[in-house]
């Protein structure tokens, strides 16, 4: 009998938040399991996050999971350990572990606390990063590290020239970087001046940035489109736009964050380098010099999203098993 799986997804169906989450649900589905997602829409008031934990009962009642799999730590880890009597497991992705000043102090160390409970209660642990793994207080034995896995079917080389004209870009070099909705941690300062720098040799530089509200279907456009992406991050899990950029073949500029060193090492033409502009500055303007693509895609072939969800479903059928 196939296991019944409820993914708990912290915020709405729709939209490009926690995508990667959303498609390793529908992954395991293809697999063969009976996955119904859970969509935690309240995370922060304290008497609608106690109305989603009932709901959250309610729907345990009528699925009937084997197991429930919290896609994040913080609230919504803690409201899975709690409302659920079967097996819990979480995967923990980077800002619910890792520091993030750009919130109030009080509620950063609450989420962080909120994280660490919930390992307590939980029969399975999924850290997306080794360095991420090394921040659990307790029950790090327990804890695997598996990435968030790339649709290598969504994300894939395509020519420059044919992505700039579907967008109306010109032929000026384009670095590309991900800002999300947090400013703070993705560093976007220290991105702008890296850019300014590298300008004094390529004057006409293009700076695009992402910031939470791109279309997913457009992402992969935008990769093939643009010259390099830049990575300048405080803290990272690991990093699914490098891992990307790297099956589209763009080159990657980056500090040495998460898993980043360890996606891209050995692939020439990306670089780890010092979280200084004029480091970042220096590899930008090698990587434009040059204006080739990088062979990134065969890094991350075993990182495609059917091998990480057989990781996962693996994990599941040992968290059942206890």
């Amino acid at each position: 009998m196939a296991v019944r799986v409820l993914s708990v997804i912290p915020g709405e169906d729709g939209g490009s938040s926690m995508i990667f989450a959303k498609r390793q649900s529908s992954c395991l589905a293809a697999l063969g399991l009976h996955v119904t997602d859970f969509y935690l829409t309240a995370r922060t008031e304290p008497i609608s996050v106690w109305r989603e934990v009932n709901r959250l009962r309610r729907t345990l009642r009528e699925v009937r999971p084997d197991l429930v799999h919290a896609h994040y730590g913080t609230v919504t880890a803690l409201v899975c350990v709690i409302a659920s009597s079967v097996p819990v497991v979480v995967t923990y992705r980077g800002s619910d572990l890792n520091p993030s000043p750009a919130v109030a102090a009080w509620r950063t160390l609450l989420g962080r606390l909120l994280s660490q409970l919930a390992a307590l209660r939980a029969c399975g642990i999924i850290c997306v990063s080794d360095q991420l793994k090394s921040r659990l207080w307790w029950r790090r034995d327990r804890a695997v590290v598996i990435p968030s896995g790339v649709d290598l079917d969504h994300f894939s080389p395509r020519p420059r020239a044919e992505a700039r004209q579907r967008l109306g870009w010109d032929d000026r070099p384009v670095v590309m970087f991900n800002c999300g909705l947090d400013p703070w941690v993705k560093r976007i300062e220290m991105a702008e001046a890296s850019v300014e720098l590298a300008r004094r040799e390529f004057p006409s530089l293009r700076f695009e940035v992402m910031r939470g509200d791109v279309d997913p279907a457009r992402v992969p456009l935008l990769f093939n489109a643009a010259d390099c992406l830049l990575v300048t991050s405080r803290f990272e899990g690991s990093p699914n736009v490098v891992k990307e950029a790297l099956a589209c073949n763009l080159p990657v500029v980056a500090v040495d964050v998460g898993d980043i060193r360890i996606r891209i090492e050995g692939v020439d033409g990306c670089f780890v380098v010092q979280p200084e502009p004029a480091a970042l500055a220096q590899a930008l303007m090698g990587v434009l010099r040059k204006g080739q693509r990088i062979a990134g895609r065969e890094r991350v072939r075993e990182l495609g999203q059917d091998h990480v969800a057989q990781r996962v479903r693996a994990v599941y059928g040992a968290a059942v098993m206890r």
